[in-house]
């Protein structure tokens, strides 16, 4: 065979096999592409049921949006571990659009959202078709130095479906307030209209009944300055809340109760706008003729619950309108205020417990000799449990002083922050892209030897 002709051939079977190569290359590019999540961990509650995908036809910028997409209900997330340093504000912020997201049961936790893996912090849940909006998550760090911050369809409280797309993530470290002078906010709601068991419950709250409970808010501020020793001030702003409260939770501990999502379509407006460290819900699950209508199993109020980040307790009204819970009476009731400092200790027992320290529970008062008395209920208790000051063996134990100046991060912590820019940098060239790619491998490699 004629040199030339071999040499024709050998080249042709070259161009061929480059043109093959750079076409598989092409493909595998393109699917790298559609798939890349730059370091973010994906994870579901229900596995390979949702779809993780980069989208370059519906996004917000020239970057390729990051797409999630559930024909099922799920709880799917990418996240990515982020380093913080302790007892700092942070704010993260992302760009999302959706697409016939539906919670698998009504509620305005579950949707499109910004969390913390692992934990019930989160940003507000878009659910339905909405066009791009801006969301945004704001936590304390507090004992953590490092936290997983999500991405998410579903959410702790339920799983969703539909289509989100999330872009632009941003993260900035805010300034923590370190003071000690606490707002809180309290909603009464003047009626409650809701649908139990088929029967239909209205309940209003009187007159005297407002009357009762302004002025036990008043002792409140009193007690929170004088019980801790002046280590705390309370500021509380009353809204009467006319549009009647509809929805209960229902926990099998607890019997009904209000969860902060319950009432976040009558509150958000005013927590939004103001710098509030603690909320309270004040509502009327009963009365004579409505007595065991509502099932609520021993509380008069309950507390440890929040609202993005924010202390969140119930208040509920006595079902007799001659008890003297809400009235001082130096007679019957000289700690009318009682309810509302327990509900309030439980947010500072439980923030404690987050930042680390050691603290006894709230309600082993017994256990430490202590009793419920007459006139004044468990007032010693939390006075000395206030002031790290309940006797011990071991020394003197109860809040820490410290504990006074943690409170809730918000928006006005970021007047003068701090973009963390390198935590969600994504390549920016095809070098940096063949980096990440090397870099991931290598982490997965890690992950299969350990």
């Amino acid at each position: 065979m004629d040199t030339n002709v071999k040499e024709r051939k050998h080249k042709t079977s070259y161009y061929i096999t480059l043109v093959i190569l750079l076409v598989i290359l092409y493909f595998a590019y393109q699917f790298y592409q559609a798939n890349n999540f730059n370091e973010f961990i994906r994870s579901e509650s229900n596995l390979y049921s949702s779809k993780f995908t980069r989208d370059d036809k519906i996004k917000y910028s020239d970057k390729k949006s990051y797409k999630i997409s559930s024909s099922n209900f799920n709880d799917a997330m990418f996240y990515k571990k982020i380093q913080v340093k302790k007892n700092q504000p942070y704010k993260v912020t992302c760009m999302v659009k959706t697409n016939a997201v539906q919670a698998e049961q009504e509620n305005s936790g579950i949707g499109a959202q910004i969390a913390i893996e692992g934990s019930t912090e989160r940003s507000v849940a878009l659910s339905g078709t909405q066009d791009w909006q801006r969301i945004e998550l704001i936590f304390n760090s507090k004992n953590r130095e490092e936290v997983n911050v999500g991405f998410r369809l579903g959410g702790y409280l339920g799983q969703a479906k539909g289509e989100a797309w999330f872009s632009n993530f941003t993260i900035e470290e805010g300034i923590a307030e370190n003071n000690n002078n606490w707002k809180f906010a309290c909603f009464i709601f003047e009626t409650t209209d809701v649908t139990i068991n088929g029967k239909e419950i209205k309940l209003k709250v009187t007159q005297s009944d407002m009357h009762d409970i302004n002025d036990t808010i008043n002792l409140f501020e009193r007690s929170c300055y004088n019980l801790s020793n002046r280590k705390m001030t309370a500021e509380c702003d009353v809204y009467q809340v006319d549009t009647p409260l509809s929805k209960l939770s229902y926990d099998e501990q607890y019997g009904y109760y209000v969860s902060a999502e319950d009432v976040e379509e009558q509150i958000k407006s005013t927590i939004a706008t103001n710098k509030y460290d603690h909320i309270y819900v004040i509502v009327r699950l009963g009365d004579e003729e409505h007595e065991n209508d509502i099932e609520v199993n021993d509380w008069i109020g309950l507390g440890s619950m929040d609202y993005y980040g924010i202390g969140f307790s119930n208040i509920r009204l006595p079902n007799d309108s001659k008890s003297y819970i809400y009235k001082y009476d130096g007679r019957i009731n000289t700690f009318p205020e009682e309810v509302f400092l327990h509900e309030f200790l439980h947010s500072l027992e439980r923030n404690a417990e987050e930042y680390g320290y050691e603290r006894p529970e709230l309600h082993d008062y017994q256990k430490y000799g202590y009793k419920n008395e007459a006139l004044i209920g468990q007032k010693r208790w939390y006075t000395d449990y206030m002031n790290k000051n309940i006797k011990t063996t071991m020394g003197n134990i109860g809040l820490p002083e410290e504990i006074y100046k943690l409170k809730p991060a918000k928006n006005s912590n970021f007047e003068y922050s701090y973009e963390m820019e390198d935590q969600f940098k994504e390549p920016e060239n095809i070098i940096e892209e063949i980096i990440e790619i090397i870099n991931n491998l290598k982490s997965k490699i890690k992950l299969i030897f350990k």
